[in-house]
Formats: C-alpha cells, structure tokens, sequence
C-alpha cells in the first residue's frame, strides 16, 4: 500500500526525541506539516537533510508549518542527533517500521537502505505532495517550492 495525493494521513502513535508519544492527531487541524522518512541518524546524506531542515526551519514556522522526521533509529539515538545538531523539530522513532509500510516508504538499494521520502499534508490530513529521492538535498528544496507554490 503507497499513500497517494489526496490520501489521508493514516493515524499512528510513535516516541519523539524525548520519549513523549506524539499523536498525529495533535497536529491534524491545527497546521499544514511535513512528515519526511530518512535512513538512519548520523549518517552523512541523513544528516545533511536533517541539517537543510534545521538550516530552513525559520520559512516553515513562518509559513506555519509543523516539520516531523521519522526514522527506525530508537528514542535515544534520535535525541542524541537532535541535541548534536540542534534540530529544532521533532523526530519520532519507527523501530519496527509500522508507519513507514503504512505509507508505503521502500526500501532502496535492493531493499538494504531504508526509504527517504517526504510527504506534505495539509492542515486536515490530506497528502498535497509525495517526494522520494535518495539525495537528501532534494527533498528541502521540493518542500520549499511546494510550500511557495501553495
């Protein structure tokens, strides 16, 4: 199953950075968001992506969007990478990948490298914009666009 644009977002549960359960329903209604699926903290393209997010995070509070990274990584993995580079969103832990299959992110590289893909939902949970592409550079850069052009 791929989540495609006009879908809705499917509910899930997960850990953030700090160990709290954030509920998608928190955001649903309240602003458009970003939900982006990435490999594994630290690395060098995940870092890069999770750095072009932190580098324009000032554009999406402006534009009043939510940004959410989302990796197998544990919690405190995640809140080691987070506090390292100062990553001012939140990035939940999937360990065993529920959400990335309910929105059907693949793996790449004949199925060893977890997905990277970014999905735009707006305000009520509905997909606007769904953007996979293994350069990390790429994915902030059609986010931006999308978020200009809306």
């Amino acid at each position: 199953m791929s989540l495609n644009i006009g879908d809705r977002i499917p509910l899930f549960t997960l850990e953030d950075q700090d160990g709290n359960h954030f509920d998608i329903n928190s955001v649903m209604g309240k602003k458009v968001f970003v939900v982006y699926f990435y490999p594994k903290d630290f690395t060098p393209g995940c870092t890069a992506q999770a750095c072009y997010f932190r580098d324009h995070y000032e554009e999406f509070t402006d534009a009043g969007i939510r940004v959410i990274g989302i990796s197998a990584d544990n919690v405190a993995k995640h809140e080691r990478f987070a506090r390292k580079y100062q990553l001012p969103f939140t990035l939940l832990s999937d360990p065993a990948k529920e959400v990335s299959r309910l929105f059907g992110v693949k793996n790449h590289l004949f199925g060893l490298i977890p997905g990277r893909e970014t999905f735009i939902f707006d305000k009520e949970g509905i997909l606007l914009t769904r953007f996979v592409s293994n350069r990390a550079s790429r994915h902030i850069k059609e986010v931006l666009k999308t978020i200009k052009s809306n």
